[in-house]
């Protein structure tokens, strides 16, 4: 299979790579950062120039690949801004979409998040409403992730993933990452809100694994949604920080399941963010 890989120089986009060479895949991946596209091509992709906010570019990248699926990895984290984020997911996906559908590409495979569900106590499946009446700021992602899962969908074999909070190499919660000196310098709060963790190993399997997925919405997450009461001083000790302050939001959060997931063959390296933070 030929795979367009958009948002290939990411941190989920650079797992991916190597799995899907491995796999038998060939792999064209696109960066909008000159400097990345020698890494792609280490890792074993044709790396690809590509702003995926300009509709003709994005359009023209994948009439020339012609690839049999897009695997849609596209984010915008590098300053935290929720906002920016939210236009890639709608603006980015719109294009990416119509380009698939121009082109005649079936199957898209795209990175969504899990903490998109109503908060409350029972595990959400992947047929729960998304919290679409949350106040802002969280509202504007919800709806930009709402407005990227209605337009994959489109496609006829339109895969959504909803992954948890990523964590491993070159994320937030790595040990340099943007949440360990949070944690060092007394800023992680422990608060009562739920959150489900995903490695970013697992992550990429998953994506791989969903390339031959029936189309829908899988929740991408570990065994084990927890407070952050309960994993905020894990995380703390596994990054030497000391105990993080307990405090209370108001937000409850929501577990999340991955039954689905696990019943098509979704294995987990790391089960449990209790055992994955401690490597």
């Amino acid at each position: 299979m030929h795979v367009f890989l958009a948002g290939g120089s990411g941190v989920l986009g650079a797992a991916v790579i190597p799995l899907l060479t491995a796999a038998g895949h060939r792999v064209t991946a696109t960066t909008r950062t000159p400097s990345k596209t020698a890494a792609l091509g280490r890792l074993g992709a044709k790396p690809v120039l590509l702003d995926a906010l300009d509709g003709e570019a994005v359009s023209a990248a994948v009439g020339a690949a012609r690839p049999d699926a897009v695997l849609h990895l596209l984010t915008d984290l590098g300053a935290g801004n929720s906002a920016s984020n939210a236009r890639l997911r709608t603006v980015g996906t719109r294009h990416l979409v119509d380009a698939a559908d121009r082109h005649g590409v079936r199957r898209m495979v795209a990175e969504s998040i899990s903490w998109v569900y109503r908060p409350g106590p029972t595990p959400a499946g992947e047929s729960e409403p998304l919290d679409v009446d949350a106040a802002e700021p969280r509202r504007t992602t919800v709806v930009a992730v709402q407005a990227l899962e209605t337009a994959v969908r489109e496609l006829p074999e339109g895969v959504v993933l909803r992954f948890g909070q990523l964590y491993g190499p070159g994320t937030w919660y790595a040990p340099q990452g943007r949440f360990a000196h949070d944690a060092r310098a007394g800023r992680l709060p422990a608060t009562e809100t739920v959150a489900s963790f995903i490695h970013v190993a697992d992550a990429a399997r998953a994506a791989v694994l969903a390339l031959a997925w029936p189309a829908g919405v899988w929740n991408i997450v570990d065994d084990e949604p927890a407070p952050g009461r309960e994993w905020a001083p894990v995380f703390a000790a596994a990054v030497g920080a000391p105990r993080p302050a307990v405090t209370s939001t108001g937000d409850l959060g929501r577990p999340v399941s991955n039954s689905r997931a696990r019943r098509h063959g979704l294995d987990l390296e790391h089960p449990s963010w209790r055992s994955g933070f401690a490597r």
